[in-house]
Parts: C-alpha cells; structure tokens; sequence
C-alpha cells in the first residue's frame, strides 16, 4: 500500500475494464479504519493487518462489488455499508450492515452523502481527517479523465442525467481539500485542490450534461 497523507493509504491500482483504473483508500482513525471502495488484490487485503486492520467498509455504488468483500469480512469482521436502493445486488456478495437511505453521519465523522445518477445507489463521502484536510470520496459520480480533468460519471443507456446534475449541484457546494474517485483514466486518481478550484471542476463536469441534447 502507498501512504499518500499521513492518516491516508492508496491500494495497487486495478484495471477491472480496458481504459479504466481504480485504488480503494484506506482511512487510519483511532475510531476505527475505513476502507473506501474496494480492492480485489489479496496482497492489499493482507497489508491492512499492520495498519489496524478494517473496522468499515463502504462502497460508493454496486460496480464496486466483488468477492472480495468476503475476504475483508472474513479477515477483519468490517462492518458493509451501501445505498438501499442498490441492496439485492450488494446481498448476491454480502448482505450489507448499514444501508444508506439519506444524509447521515457515520462512525463520528464520515458523511454520508447519495449522489444518485451514475447510478441509483450512488454515494459519496465526506470526512474531516484529523490531519485538518477535508477529503471527499467521489466513487464514478465524478472522476479524473485521461486529460487530468474532472468528468462526470454518465453512461448513457444506464445513468440519469438530471438526477446526476442534481447531485453535482450539491456536491458543488462542498469544500473539499482532496477529492479521491474510485475509478479513473488519468495517472492518480485523487487531487489537492481549493474550494473555488472544486466549484470550477465540478462546473466543467457539468456543462456537457447541460448542454447535451
């Protein structure tokens, strides 16, 4: 695993479709870690052992789904948590502990944010890290493109475009000091950024969904 902050911890990248690449992160607390997203690298699974182990896991939206939720379970006993809507595809795997059904705050200071659009059960994350940075967990809703900028995570045929605006509306309000996707096409897939830098990201990812026919 890479360190990439001091509480902040990449996973190998995975390449789970052509042009596509993905990290989960795992969160170092005293309150107990939180892996983000999901890793299907045994070795990865392994390493957490010496970072304190995996108290939760969330997915941002069932593409994150893999057998080795089980693994996680089974080595750590981590706690699932996933959006209701997305719950019979969750179960096929692992029967969630938590489902999402709004806004909440999780485990003292992970906020949980639904993002619908990309898909049904979309959901993004928001934590206070106790390094004093604000990170925001994007899943697919938002992501890095091969050019280093920040798109919106529609897939026609599949995603909703005016609940997707309607969350990156939303998200466009946060102010986040990095902004971490699950999946990506450019060499990272998180960013150091300033709010007015945020609000201008998001922007760029929304106005090929406004302007679309």
């Amino acid at each position: 695993m890479k360190q990439i902050f001091p509480d902040l911890w990449q996973t190998d990248v995975e390449n789970p479709f052509p042009g596509l690449t993905t990290h989960a992160y795992l969160l170092t607390r005293e309150e107990g870690n939180v892996l983000f997203y999901n890793t299907g690298h045994e070795h990865e699974i392994d390493a957490m052992a010496t970072l304190g182990g995996v108290d939760w896991q969330l997915l941002s939206h069932q593409d994150e789904l893999g057998k080795s939720l089980l693994r996680v379970r089974e080595r750590y006993g981590a706690k699932l948590g996933g959006h209701a809507l997305e719950r019979e595809s969750f179960a096929e795997i692992l029967e969630p502990d938590l489902l999402f059904t709004g806004r909440q705050t999780l485990a003292g200071n992970i906020e949980v944010i639904p993002t619908p659009g990309h898909t049904p059960g979309s959901t993004c994350f928001q934590v206070k890290s106790a390094t004093g940075k604000t990170y925001l967990f994007t899943g697919d809703t938002v992501y890095r493109n091969r050019k280093g900028q920040w798109s919106n995570g529609f897939i026609k045929g599949w995603s909703d475009r005016d609940t997707l605006v309607a969350s990156l509306r939303m998200l466009r309000e946060l102010q986040p000091d990095v902004v971490i996707s699950s999946a990506f096409a450019d060499k990272d897939g998180y960013q150091e950024m300033s709010p007015n830098d945020w609000a201008r990201h998001v922007d760029s990812a929304l106005q090929p969904l406004l302007t679309a026919g």
